[in-house]
């Protein structure tokens, strides 16, 4: 598990952190997600934790070709418990960064408040650009729209959280501006996640 020496009360005085999680499959067909790996990240894009978690249920898919892991991916693995609460930590009272977050909520089992996310998924004004109003535009897309700037198509969790952070940046002030204006700038995210945001 890596994580950041500095201390805790040190950490929760960052205003903004990223957030991005790697899910393997369970269940029937492996279609039920499960925790792998967590990623938090400060607002300049540096490593707050990254750890590889183990698994809470009987893997049917590791989903290999995207996330990089297999069945023996998970020596160092810390437990779900662990990573739950340490990611919650790092998450409480800060403004929460990254992109489809209702995913990364979900699968991390821990709910933020609303008005603190920026998801870079449901920004109207990035869907706006690309002419699409009503659909979720993949990381990658609006990395090389708005950035031009290319990344994998992976699931790397580490890249994109850093890639989501580095995106809300470069839309910071015309983001905050709207929200200060009391106008929220972004789309709901899907309703079958609101358990996730409080």
């Amino acid at each position: 598990m890596l994580l950041s020496k500095k201390p805790f009360c040190t950490l929760l005085s960052r205003r903004y952190v990223g957030l991005s999680c790697v899910s393997i499959g369970a269940g029937q067909g492996g279609s039920m997600p499960i925790l792998a790996r967590v990623t938090v990240v400060d607002r300049r894009g540096q490593v707050l934790m990254d750890t590889l978690v183990k698994p809470t249920a009987p893997v049917v898919s590791y989903r290999t070709s995207t996330t990089g892991l297999d069945a023996n991916s998970f020596g160092d693995a810390i437990s779900f418990a662990t990573a739950q609460a340490t990611a919650a930590k790092l998450l409480e009272g800060n403004i929460l960064v990254g992109h489809e977050l209702w995913k990364d909520l979900s699968v991390l089992g821990v709910s933020h408040p609303a008005v603190d996310t920026r998801d870079t998924a449901v920004f109207l004004p990035f869907r706006a650009a690309l002419g699409t109003p009503n659909a979720v535009v993949g990381l990658p897309t609006l990395i090389w729209h708005f950035m031009k700037r290319k990344m994998t198509m992976g699931t790397d969790s580490g890249e994109i959280s850093r890639a989501s952070m580095d995106l809300f940046r470069s839309h910071q002030k015309e983001w905050e501006a709207c929200i200060k204006s009391g106008q929220w700038p972004c789309a709901l995210p899907p309703t079958a996640y609101a358990r996730c945001f409080s």
